[in-house]
């Protein structure tokens, strides 16, 4: 059994797992238009290899249903007409969740198949492609599933209660990590070989970048401090807001990170809800706070004096980072408190906004045909994260990887570092 064949087995496994504790009901619902079912992350994962892989590469396929292609497609205009319902995909019952899993049962058998064969080099690149998507939609799922969970009143949780014991940890103070900055590259290395060393076509080509001196903080801005900011009339203070960012907390009615709660019963006033049901804030105060708009992150550098770091300053720091953390592996599923030495929970925790905008790189080309509409052209009005969460498969973070989601995104796990 080859490296790819093990790896194929082990990802589509994970993504059975992940979904194993959840009804059928509950793979049916979208709770906002950012989310998807469970059960549509499920189906289109599957599209994507049966539309990149199995239908150009293997002669004799037979699709499990052709209407398929069509239904499970998400953005790739190019492969045909939008489904103009695809943003509330919970619209559609059927297919219902036994029919998916039976087309997800075709099409790895079907990719068992290919995979005896010789495959070549283009159809090894769109494989490990597929697995890299079908990671990204790993942690969507679950993003999607704690926002559906929130929205039922009846606010069940996904896996037990306990988020476990914090008694034994020595808080990492708020510390600065001081950069000469210079001349440095960015950007996925040229040429490499290596099964570790995919990444996304918006993560080249490497380019040079020059980086004034800076400080970076050496931990994600804490519940605690984040508290601080609210106590201060922080959404309340235009002076601190983006113009954008005041007029998005106005008219949401923002005056907490997403998942906050008021309670009455708790000494801070609020509870958090997270994938292992609702908590006092009071038992989370040293976790990084999480569910952050870049609109609010940017706000609460300005009040703290501080700003955020631009994705070259972070990549510069990650890269001379270990990449282990709080990740999906830990099982947590919820940022933990930092406690490590020097720069700490750059991989894992929460994604970091940084205040670059999604753009290309210098010289960026993207992939051709249809696959080049898989980061490309969403480089418009959207911010940069980097890092990875609590939910992120540990396989899947780099130090140069490139998230992007809309300023005003909160239902991902999304925080703050700070720099100066």
């Amino acid at each position: 059994m080859s490296i790819l064949d093990l790896k194929y087995k082990a990802v589509r496994s994970m993504t059975w797992s992940l979904a194993a504790s959840l009804s059928a009901e509950d793979q049916m619902v979208q709770s906002c238009p950012e989310a998807s079912p469970v059960k549509w992350h499920q189906a289109h994962t599957t599209w994507f290899f049966e539309t990149f892989v199995l239908r150009p590469f293997l002669a004799d396929y037979k699709p499990f249903r052709e209407e398929f292609h069509r239904l499970f497609n998400s953005y790739y205009i190019s492969l045909g007409e939008e489904i103009p319902e695809k943003k509330l995909r919970a619209f559609f019952s059927r297919p219902s969740l036994d029919e998916v899993l039976a087309f997800r049962a075709h099409v790895d058998r079907e990719m068992g198949r290919l995979l005896e064969r010789f495959v070549d080099e283009e159809a090894s690149r769109r494989i490990v492609l597929g697995l890299n998507h079908e990671q990204q939609h790993q942690e969507l799922a679950l993003t999607d599933i704690k926002h559906a969970f929130f929205s039922n009143p009846l606010r069940p949780a996904y896996e037990a209660p306990s988020l476990g014991s914090q008694s034994s940890h020595t808080i990492l103070k708020l510390g600065w990590h001081s950069v000469y900055g210079g001349l440095i590259e960015i950007g996925h290395p040229v040429n490499a070989e290596s099964p570790m060393s995919f990444c996304f076509d918006n993560e080249t080509p490497r380019h040079r970048a020059y980086l004034e001196p800076f400080r970076i903080a050496n931990r994600l801005v804490t519940c605690r401090e984040y508290l601080e900011f609210i106590s201060d009339d922080g959404y309340t203070r235009p002076e601190l807001w983006l113009s954008d960012g005041w007029e998005t907390v106005k008219l949401a009615g923002c005056e907490a990170p997403l998942y906050w709660e008021r309670d009455s019963g708790d000494e801070t006033g609020w509870r958090v809800f997270t994938l292992r049901g609702s908590h006092g804030l009071s038992a989370l105060l040293d976790t990084a706070v999480c569910h952050i708009s870049f609109f609010e992150a940017d706000a609460f550098a300005r009040w703290r004096g501080c700003r955020l770091p631009t994705e070259a300053e972070w990549e510069f720091v990650a890269s001379q980072k270990p990449q282990i953390g709080n990740l999906l592996d830990m099982g947590r599923l919820h940022p933990a408190p930092a406690t490590g030495e020097g720069v700490d929970q750059l991989f894992g925790d929460c994604w970091e906004w940084t205040a670059s905008p999604y753009a290309g790189y210098p010289g960026y080309k993207p992939l051709p045909g249809a696959l080049g509409e898989y980061n490309g052209k969403f480089m418009s009005a959207q911010m940069v994260l980097r890092g990875g969460s609590c939910v992120t498969p540990p396989d899947h973070v780099r130090a140069t990887y490139r998230n992007f989601f809309p300023p005003a995104t909160r239902w991902q796990f999304t925080g703050i570092r700070l720099a100066v």
